[in-house]
């Protein structure tokens, strides 16, 4: 029987090496942004990782309604975007653009 107790051992999450090649200028650039957050390079990457690891599921992701309510969701999808906010984004600088 082992001294540790399982719900100590369980508790401790396991980590694997992923091995990855990338060009030089995109390492450069993924450094660059881990600084500027003050993370390490694998920190950064990780992060982006399963951000995008969540989004892809999100995306994925089923939603039922009854027909009323789909009407009324297409209804607004189909008004073309206006007013003050969707004016101040289109306006903003983007940020990969300087």
């Amino acid at each position: 029987m082992s001294a540790i107790p399982s719900s100590v051992t369980e508790a401790v999450p396991t980590t694997r090496p992923v091995n990855l090649r990338v060009r030089e200028d995109i390492r450069a650039l993924i450094d660059q942004a881990a600084r500027s957050q003050g993370k390490s390079r694998s920190e950064f990457m990780i992060d982006a990782a399963r951000r995008a690891a969540e989004d892809a599921l999100l995306d994925q992701a089923l939603v039922r309604v009854d027909a009323e309510t789909y009407a009324r969701f297409l209804h607004v999808l189909d008004q073309p975007p206006a007013g003050e906010g969707f004016e101040r984004l289109m306006r903003a600088p983007t940020p990969w653009a300087r």
